[in-house]
C-alpha cells in the first residue's frame, strides 16, 4: 500500500471494521479509499493504491455499487470507470441507514408480521407469540420514528440530534402542564340553549 501514513491507517482501519460491518476488508479499504480522496479513482488506481488484485476491486466496487455508496463518473477524453463517494456526510449516512433498512430490518419486519398472523397451536407458544407481537410493535415503532426523521432536512436533523438531553427536559415539563378539558359539542351546544 502506497499511501500517506494517515491515509493509510484509515483505509487499514476501515478494512478491519467492515467485517464487523458485514462486508470483506477489501470492500471496507476501496470505500475508505475512495473516501478520503480528493478525486474520483478508476480501478486501476485503486489496484496500485491497495495493492489488491484488479478482480477483488471489480467485485468490491460492485457491492459498493449495490450498496449506492459509491457513485460512477466519466471524466473527458478517458474511457476508463472512475469512481467517488458521495461529498455529503450526511448523504452517505441516510444511504446507510435506508439500505440496512431495505436489506435487513423490512425482511425482519415481513416475518414477524408473517408468525404474527399465525396462531398459537400449543401453550407454549402463546408466550412466544406475544413476545413475537412486542418485537414487530418496536420495530414498527422505531421505523415510524426513521421514516419522519427522514423527512427532516439536514440543518433540522442536526439541530435534533446537538439537543441530545435536553429533549428529556422538554419531554419531562409537557408531563407537568396541566390540560384543560375540552369542551364536547354537545357541552357547547347546550350552553347556547
Amino acid at each position: 500500500m502506497d499511501l500517506p501514513p494517515l491515509q493509510q491507517e484509515f483505509v487499514l482501519h476501515f478494512g478491519e471494521m467492515g467485517s464487523r460491518w458485514g462486508i470483506n476488508r477489501t470492500v471496507g479499504q476501496i470505500y475508505a479509499l475512495l473516501f478520503i480522496t480528493d478525486r474520483p479513482l478508476n480501478a486501476d488506481d485503486i489496484v496500485q493504491a491497495l495493492g489488491v488484485s484488479r478482480s477483488n476491486v471489480s467485485m468490491g466496487l460492485k457491492e459498493l455499487q449495490a450498496w449506492n455508496l459509491v457513485q460512477h463518473r466519466h471524466l473527458p477524453d478517458d474511457r476508463r470507470d472512475y469512481f467517488t463517494t458521495p461529498e455529503d456526510l450526511w448523504e452517505i449516512v441516510r444511504i446507510l441507514v435506508e439500505e440496512r433498512k431495505k436489506r435487513e430490518i423490512d425482511p425482519t419486519l415481513s416475518k414477524l408480521r408473517s408468525l404474527e398472523m399465525q396462531s398459537p397451536d400449543r401453550p407454549q407458544d402463546h408466550y412466544a407469540h406475544g413476545r413475537i407481537s412486542e418485537l414487530r410493535e418496536l420495530i414498527e415503532l422505531l421505523t415510524g420514528w426513521y421514516g419522519d426523521m427522514k423527512q427532516l432536512e439536514t440543518d433540522r436533523l442536526v439541530q435534533l440530534l446537538t439537543l441530545g438531553a435536553k429533549i428529556q427536559k422538554v419531554v419531562a415539563a409537557t408531563d407537568k402542564i396541566v390540560t384543560l378539558p375540552r369542551r364536547t359539542k354537545l357541552q357547547t351546544d347546550s350552553d347556547k340553549a
